[in-house]
């Protein structure tokens, strides 16, 4: 359209401006003649232009008579389309419609039924949650006769299933009602089940070892380590045997070692699953308390033996050695002031294997000596004599410093095994660390036990040698007093 109107003014243009232009252009009259034919040859050329604009602007409005045309058949057929497309989507609204109503009916059945279903479901819930915790109830009784029960101890985590059940983790069906209920039948057969068996034990000494193991129900375990036999402990914690700190007397013990080899019908049993046999752990003695103590024990004992040994000894010496030194002062008085020196010497000679004696006779060979010379000749006898009276006094105070400190290296290397024990066991169960502490405790009693009468001994001993040799320089000086009183009464 924009062309064919372009073109139209174009042809306007050459329509009314040619013949204006061609007005100016035409020449005066008095123009040469020559200039008349070019005039000519250019309006004719102009008048064959315009008609070929004409034409032109005619095919173009043709043309676009032509493209208006089809346009116009482009919109009346759009126009029906839509027509039909607003047809369909009113029948479809209507369709639609009619869908929507079914389903609005569908919804309010759906939600009566949905009421129905909600108040079943809450009926329901209530029964199956009036259930769980029944089940629950009675999975927690079993764990509870489970957890009590010696049999555990050979088959540990056997109430393991239950554990769901009771947390409310896992919603019983019957297959776990069933479990339940066979558990609990074969709990009741165990209970009454004689069982001659191998398991492990933690020993007296807190050490897990493998034993034979007599299970009688859910009464009492004993059992058989070596040729040792006790009674066993159970714990409901750790489900781990112990044995009981304290051997029951060689009659039960033979008495329980004839019935697992099937030489007797009888054994002892404590019907109270336990409680009875742990009364004999609180009448333990202290010669049953040393083998808990480990290894540090020995030496303990070792030192106490050699102390033992060294104060006997220094009670012989002393006693062999020891002299009534009042009357041995009387008797070489009367041998002085008679002058009877050589039965003075022969007296001392005698004696000469106690200690007062034997310095006195030294001085016999000085009587005739200045006293300054009789004194060091007795005084350098009574220095002679002294480490023989203060023999292993020394090392009985290295002996009773050494006691006590065994003691607390034993109560550290009993810790660390508590502490090793509660990193492989954890600290739930006390007995798992009842072995460590023992040895702990029992190393610092010993410790001390031997450490105390060995530092009296060592007191005693050192008080006596200090008063034999008081008695020795005593009755020396006391001899030479009565050498110079009886030299002094000859020179009167």
């Amino acid at each position: 359209m924009i062309k064919s109107c372009l073109s139209i003014g174009i042809l306007i243009f050459f329509l009314t401006g040619v013949p204006a232009f061609a007005q100016e252009n035409i020449p005066k009259p008095d123009m040469k003649s020559d200039m008349k034919s070019d005039m000519r040859s250019d309006y004719k050329a102009a008048a064959l232009q315009r008609k070929l604009l004409i034409q032109k602007a005619q095919s173009e409005k043709q043309e676009a008579a032509k493209q208006a045309k089809t346009k116009a058949l482009l919109i009346k057929n759009d126009k029906q389309a839509l027509k039909k497309g607003i047809a369909e989507l009113r029948s479809r609204i209507k369709t639609i419609k009619i869908q929507n109503k079914t389903i609005h009916t569908r919804v309010n059945k759906l939600k009566t039924k949905e009421a129905q279903l909600t108040n079943a479901l809450e009926k329901t819930q209530a029964v199956n949650q009036e259930f769980s915790e029944f089940a629950g109830s009675n999975a927690k009784n079993l764990q509870t006769i489970m957890l009590q029960s010696l049999q555990s101890g050979l088959i540990p985590g056997r109430h393991g299933f239950l554990t769901p059940i009771i947390n409310g983790d896992h919603f019983p069906g019957m297959d776990d009602i069933n479990k339940i209920a066979d558990r609990l039948f074969e709990e009741i057969n165990l209970s009454g089940r004689v069982a001659l068996t191998r398991g492990r034990i933690i020993d007296r000494k807190g050490k897990e070892q493998e034993a034979n193991l007599l299970i009688l129900g859910n009464f009492t375990g004993i059992y058989q380590l070596d040729k040792e036999i006790g009674f066993l402990l159970y714990s409901e914690q750790s489900q781990r045997y112990f044995a009981l700190s304290k051997l029951p007397s060689a009659e039960i013990s033979r008495k329980m070692s004839a019935y697992i080899q099937g030489k007797s019908n009888d054994v002892y049993m404590d019907i109270s699953k336990g409680n009875a046999i742990r009364q004999l752990t609180h009448e333990l003695k202290l010669a049953q308390q040393i083998p808990k103590g480990g290894a540090i024990v020995w030496p303990i004992l070792i030192i106490l033996l050699i102390s033992g040994l060294i104060l006997v000894e220094r009670i012989i010496f002393f006693t062999r050695r020891q002299t009534n030194a009042k009357k041995l002062m009387e008797t070489i008085k009367n041998l002085i002031m008679a002058d009877d020196w050589a039965g003075c010497q022969d007296f001392l000679e005698s004696k000469k294997f106690k200690l007062i004696p034997k310095v006195l006779l030294t001085a016999i060979a000085f009587k005739d000596q200045t006293r300054e010379d009789m004194e060091n000749a007795l005084q350098e006898s009574i220095l002679g004599e002294i480490p023989k009276i203060e023999r292993f006094l020394s090392t009985l105070g290295m002996l009773a410093a050494i006691a006590p400190l065994l003691g607390l290296l034993g109560t550290v290397t009993g810790m660390i095994n508590t502490f090793h024990v509660i990193t492989y066991y954890g600290a739930s169960d006390p007995r798992m660390m009842s072995g460590g502490i023992s040895e702990a405790l029992v190393t610092t009693m010993l410790g001390l036990a031997v450490a105390i009468p060995i530092m009296v001994a060592h007191t005693f001993l050192n008080r006596r040698v200090e008063t034999q040799i008081s008695k020795m320089e005593e009755k020396s000086v006391a001899f030479v007093n009565l050498v110079f009183k009886k030299r002094n009464k000859d020179r009167r």
